[in-house]
């Protein structure tokens, strides 16, 4: 069906693909980190321009973006790590074993058992690995903003002065990469078929389908194409394992003698709950380091204090638009990404590494806020707004 022209309202300007090239050239990743988010908001309002009524992919990109930033700030990862290691029992455990294991080498008692936990737990401080995590997750936000934003860049170009005749669409289209993610872009180019069926559609409820099946596209190639850096950002929480059993050995022996008598009680095949213990801890260290990513870093906060932890599973209905599917595309989609279809059981993610868990998630929390207005609130204030936009860190972030 062929849109008829219409001149476009005189509203603010969207971002055009100069200003993706320009913000992702930035060198500072916190500064980057925030004019990504703004022009997200950006483009968001601006495809809502066009297609008014409910969220779209920038829309949350925006939030997702923004809560990069903390972790790209590596703002309080240090504390929540702290925090779950202190409280973990399976940690207390394997660092308890361990100490036992380097007193049967040493053959010190009870209070060398207690000093050398405490050594322990003083030497795991895992701050140069939250810094490859801020590394990781500051690519990964430039990575998506730099391909993703700049096609939306390109999208909204079209409707600068009036809609696209389908010679033109067809061309931007083109412009897209055949294949599938992670380098290819089918999926971005079925997406922004979809948006713009969803502007041709007669019925609201088609209308939020269309959109749905478009966020949920984009979506879909976006976390394929960040599989890399959300590994990376995952497992970084922990010293390279062959480093940190070094290190712990060197610490719970740190004289010269007693290492040598580990060597030897190696040889003699007496080391061996010593080194189960260590291997043990390390692991215990790697999987807190994976909760510690969940619970802090994999949270997204929406205006008005609202937080959804990206470990439990959602809560709430879907709105009426969306409680009923009928699109058989979206339905199709749906089969692939959600397998608790219409229902928001096990939508919480217990290991975000794993695209399959998610995708479940983000394809309900789309489908969940679709309609809700709070969703497209700006994520800076004013004041926040003009100084990120002069190339600077507002001092409250």
């Amino acid at each position: 069906m062929e849109m008829k022209e219409r001149p476009i309202s005189a509203e603010p300007l969207s971002p055009v693909p100069e200003d993706i090239r320009r913000i992702s050239a930035v060198a500072d990743p916190v500064v980057r980190n925030l004019q990504i988010t703004q022009c997200y908001y950006e483009l968001s309002q601006a495809l809502a321009r066009l297609l008014p009524g409910g969220c779209n992919w920038c829309t949350m990109a925006t939030w997702a973006s923004r809560q990069a930033g903390q972790s790209i700030r590596k703002q309080d990862l240090q504390r929540t790590f702290e925090r779950l290691f202190r409280q973990s029992q399976e940690a207390d455990r394997a660092l308890e074993a361990l100490a036992a294991g380097g007193e049967m080498v040493e053959g010190g008692g009870p209070e060398s058992l207690a000093g050398a936990v405490t050594a322990l737990r003083e030497a795991i401080s895992p701050q140069a690995a939250f810094d490859r995590t801020s590394q990781a997750v500051a690519r990964g936000n430039l990575k998506v903003f730099a391909e993703i934003g700049l096609e939306f860049a390109r999208f909204l170009a079209l409707f600068r002065e009036r809609h696209p005749d389908s010679a033109s669409f067809e061309e931007f289209l083109g412009g897209l990469k055949d294949g599938e993610p992670p380098d290819g872009q089918n999926y971005l180019r079925q997406a922004f078929r979809h948006y713009r069926q969803a502007m041709t559609a007669t019925g609201e409820k088609a209308k939020a389908e269309w959109m749905l099946l478009a966020n949920l596209e984009i979506g879909f190639h976006e976390q394929t194409r960040l599989q890399p850096e959300i590994s990376e950002a995952m497992n970084a929480p922990v010293y390279d394992p062959v480093v940190l059993r070094r290190r712990l050995i060197e610490e719970l022996l740190p004289d010269p003698s007693s290492r040598a008598r580990f060597i030897l009680a190696r040889i003699l095949g007496h080391g061996q709950p010593l080194i189960d213990a260590r291997d043990r801890l390390v692991a215990v260290m790697q999987q807190i380091g994976r909760e510690a990513i969940t619970h802090l870093m994999m949270t997204l906060e929406f205006p008005g204090g609202r937080t959804i932890l990206l470990g439990r599973d959602l809560a709430g209905d879907f709105p009426p638009l969306l409680k009923v599917l009928n699109n058989p595309e979206l339905l199709a989609l749906l089969q692939r990404v959600d397998p608790t279809p219409d229902a928001f059981a096990a939508t919480g993610a217990r290991d975000w590494s794993r695209l399959p868990e998610r995708m479940h998630l983000i394809t309900d929390l789309f489908r969940a806020t679709h309609q809700v207005k709070w969703i497209f609130e700006s994520p800076f204030t004013e004041e926040q707004t003009a100084v990120i936009k002069r190339g600077q860190r507002p001092p409250a972030l």
